[in-house]
């Protein structure tokens, strides 16, 4: 059976290693807190708070666990193997959108930290996977539920 592993950017891992220390410290005090306050309001059976923070408490060390798998099958893409001259991990890229002539810039990143809000996609994406081990001047055709949509990657950028 293959390793598992998880894809990310020196700065993917930073943000999961944030997220994981401020739950842990903290969000579970802060629950903590919660849960003690709710307690002291008497008859659990019906104390909408006490079990709002117990289920609040369940999702946040889902959470945690969840966070924690994902550290110990990282593997943190290294900078310095992150080429302009074609697609990889941790590449920006600049494209063309050919139908509307729009220029779109995105970082393709592992699953974890795809973002599309921040322009991030992940290789896993149809355009991603599309992307990935792309030169300048190739055209990229993905197919979207809308047809296929064309563009031709402008620029590569190591971060």
């Amino acid at each position: 059976m293959a390793k598992e592993e998880l894809l990310l950017t020196p700065e993917g891992l930073a943000k999961i290693e944030e997220e994981l220390l401020e739950l842990k410290t903290v969000k579970r005090k802060e629950l903590a807190a919660r849960l003690k306050n709710a307690i002291s309001y008497g008859d659990l059976k019906e104390n909408s708070e006490y079990h709002s923070a117990k289920d609040d408490q369940a999702f946040m060390e889902t959470r945690i666990l969840q966070l924690e798998r994902m550290l110990k099958i990282a593997r943190v893409v290294d900078a310095s193997s992150i080429s302009s001259n074609q697609v990889s991990i941790g590449s920006i890229v600049i494209l063309n959108d050919i139908e509307y002539n729009e220029k779109i810039e995105y970082r393709v990143v592992g699953p974890a930290e795809a973002d599309v809000t921040d322009n991030k996609i992940s290789y896993e994406s149809p355009l991603g996977k599309e992307l990935m081990g792309r030169k300048v001047g190739d055209t990229i055709n993905v197919d979207a539920p809308i047809g296929i949509i064309k563009y031709e990657l402008l620029e590569i950028r190591a971060v």
